[in-house]
């Protein structure tokens, strides 16, 4: 590999860590407080449940 090329290469590699990096420290500190946890899943459990109903219908429908 020629000079030129290992150092574009070597430049690519430092852009990518300086953005891995920018990234990171963008991130929120806190994690998801454990209420708004519980509200989520919640929701996604009621989603689920729907989704569920509907599709036993579905196929009580289809199978008569």
């Amino acid at each position: 590999m020629s000079q030129e090329r290992i150092e574009s290469a070597v430049q690519r590699i430092e852009t990518a860590l300086a953005r891995i990096a920018k990234a990171a420290d963008d991130l929120p500190n806190t994690p998801p407080s454990v209420s708004a946890l519980v509200v989520k899943h919640e929701s996604l459990r009621d989603t689920v449940s729907n989704t569920m109903n509907d599709l036993d219908k579905l196929i009580e429908e289809l199978g008569q």
